[in-house]
């Protein structure tokens, strides 16, 4: 059975870098995983689009004075442990702060891995009351880390007891899973999502998928899975300097969400980071290629550019 790259020493074993000490800074202060799905279409050269996304690099050093542990502003709109309520009809909820993949550009990557840990059953419980004594929100995000690396018997929990609040109409799921770790959408998690649905709930999941590579023939047919079972899916991806950053890469990652079953909505521009200054690219280029996407491409495969601020989502084209 394939290991997940876990630790520096891991990477070392499996040539893909040779000098563990000039990394090593790094890797204390943002942990490493890499899935075995993954580790199948990296390449190893530094300039691979699933290697960047994934393997530590030096340049994670570089803190720039506009960089920020909370980037967004979760704090402010968090009321409770676990829920943030920035939006009137929709929240939240950081269920976990685990993944089954580290991504060296994340937003969260001052708060997952080894710094956070699951809601605890108290935790839980508040979270939920909040959700119950607010009948404005129509829609829960569950979020993280990635909620599909809880076990289906907590995600069962969970997801029926947000199906028994009745103001409460779609969940929306943001996940890297399928795409990274597809054999985790098992029947058993299928089941549970059908079963949900039965309750009257909707269930929306977003995927994340920020290069064509990503989207195997394998994840393809994940995603035809979760779609016979009712589930809408959506995309998100973010604009990365090297990664996709051009319009052919663009174009062809749009019309390959197409065509596994998933609709392009969100082309985020990349959060302020600490260390990911490498990664982004200057919001004239981006509008720019959006442009570009939408003068070449149907209009099924184009994104919303957003930016994500403190204070809400910054539509940029």
């Amino acid at each position: 059975m394939a290991r997940y790259w876990t630790t520096l020493k891991d990477l070392h074993n499996a040539k893909i870098i040779n000098n563990t000490e000039a990394l090593s800074s790094v890797a204390d202060h943002f942990q490493i995983r890499v899935s075995p799905a993954m580790q199948a279409v990296l390449k190893n050269d530094e300039k691979d689009p699933i290697y960047q996304q994934f393997i530590p690099s030096i340049h994670e050093s570089l803190i720039l004075d506009d960089e920020l542990g909370d980037p967004i502003g979760d704090i402010p709109y968090t009321p409770v442990t676990g829920i943030v309520h920035r939006y009137e009809d929709r929240a939240l909820l950081k269920v976990t702060q685990l993944c089954a993949v580290y991504c060296r550009f994340c937003f969260r990557k001052e708060m997952i891995g080894q710094y956070g840990e699951s809601l605890s059953k108290d935790e839980l419980k508040d979270a939920f009351h909040y959700i119950e004594t607010h009948p404005e929100l129509w829609e829960i995000i569950l979020t993280g880390g990635d909620p599909l690396i809880l076990s289906v018997n907590r995600l069962t929990d969970i997801l029926h007891r947000l199906a028994d609040i009745e103001h409460i109409q779609n969940i929306r799921i943001h996940t890297r899973i399928p795409v990274v770790s597809p054999e985790m959408i098992t029947e058993e998690l299928l089941i549970l999502f059908t079963a949900i649905q039965d309750k009257g709930k909707t269930i929306t999941i977003v995927i994340h998928a920020n290069h064509a590579n990503e989207l195997t023939d394998e994840v393809a047919v994940t995603m035809k899975q979760l779609q016979r079972n009712g589930i809408m899916l959506i995309s998100q991806s973010v604009l990365l300097q090297g990664i996709n950053d051009d319009f052919e890469t663009l174009a062809n990652l749009m019309r390959r969400f197409i065509a596994v079953g998933i609709k392009p909505y969100y082309l985020h521009q990349l959060d302020f980071a600490r260390g990911t200054s490498h990664f982004r690219v200057k919001e004239e280029k981006a509008v720019a290629l959006i442009r570009e996407l939408r003068l070449k491409l149907s209009g099924i495969c184009v994104p919303v550019l957003i930016q994500e601020i403190p204070h809400g989502k910054k539509p940029l084209f």
